[in-house]
């Protein structure tokens, strides 16, 4: 069983949900003013997931991401300066300003990639787990799909085959209620997606998606079986994105409520952790505003540095796009 987190490691996931917070806070604003070219799937909302997780994961170990993927790349310790000048399109990028958005990837940190195609990360992250039992490295693989990307065939295919093979995986579900724009009763017969853990052998496990804590405790007992040998989990995260499919709007929406919105944002899984964190005296509440001044002001070099780098040179179009052995 999962040990409970020290206060180092609660002073880490608050940092790393305030640095997601706002990085996507500022990219959409920035999207919105035209200064962003494309469409941005901000992970608002949802960071408790991502910094619930990768507080127990090495570079070594890898992820796959999804649309939404932003997220997971700064809780896995993404370089601001190079997320930004990505997004801008700029050669310093990670993907040195073809990738955009949704293609993301750091390797060093064993971020395998954002993915635009819904439901295509859970495959890469199934070859990464094959590739980590074979070589018997001590590496997890984790994978994200949301609960629309739950029933492609992709991802009843990757868990069949990490279920079969017991591979060192852990598969998570990140249950913001819709997919795209169809709330999860209009797409699914099951309320939870957890209950298809049966059918690939593996067991299944609800958790609260708006609380880190239990974020951390269900994934640090995931990530330990799935290390040890014991097989993947299917691991499924209840909560909410703030924003729309694409962009910034919240409210005023024909698919979704403004009060189902603002019943969701009492449970800010940054205020709730905040409460906490000051409740049991782990961070004063100037400590937490100066992390967050401390990340905005990281934010404004980042945006400085995207700014001031180069657009790709066109000869360099096909570089990176084929692999001559």
């Amino acid at each position: 069983m999962t040990s409970q987190p020290n206060d180092d490691t609660l002073r880490d996931m608050h940092r790393r949900m305030v640095r997601i917070r706002h990085f996507e806070e500022t990219a959409g604003k920035m999207m919105e003013d035209g200064k962003i070219p494309g469409a941005l799937h901000l992970y608002v909302g949802q960071e408790a997931i991502a910094a619930g997780i990768m507080v127990h994961l090495a570079d070594t170990d890898q992820i796959t991401s999804t649309h939404r993927g932003h997220g997971h790349l700064i809780a896995k310790g993404g370089d601001f300066n190079r997320m930004y000048a990505e997004l801008f399109g700029k050669a310093t990028g990670y993907c040195k300003g073809k990738g955009g958005s949704m293609h993301i990837c750091d390797m060093d940190l064993g971020m395998l990639g954002a993915n635009g195609i819904v439901g295509a990360g859970p495959p890469i992250a199934v070859g990464a787990a094959f590739a980590n039992k074979f070589k018997d490295n001590g590496a997890v693989a984790v994978t994200f799909f949301g609960d629309g990307a739950s029933n492609e065939g992709s991802v009843h295919e990757a868990a069949n085959m990490a279920g079969l093979f017991k591979l060192p995986i852990v598969m998570v579900c990140e249950n913001n209620g819709y997919g795209e724009y169809t709330a999860q009763k209009n797409h699914q017969a099951i309320v939870d997606v957890a209950d298809r853990a049966a059918g690939y052998g593996m067991p299944g496990v609800v958790v609260d998606g708006m609380d880190v804590v239990a974020v951390y405790e269900a994934a640090g007992e995931a990530i330990d079986r799935a290390r040890s040998g014991g097989g993947p989990t299917l691991l499924e995260c209840k909560t909410y994105r703030y924003y729309d499919h694409v962009g910034v709007r919240g409210m005023g929406l024909s698919y979704r409520t403004d009060e189902e919105v603002m019943e969701w944002k009492k449970r800010d899984p940054i205020d709730l952790f905040e409460a906490r964190l000051s409740e049991q005296d782990i961070m004063s509440k100037d400590d937490m505003a100066a992390v967050h001044e401390t990340v905005k002001g990281e934010l404004d070099v980042a945006i400085q540095f995207a700014n001031d780098s180069p657009m790709p040179d066109p000869s360099t179009l096909l570089d990176d796009v084929y692999y001559v052995a």
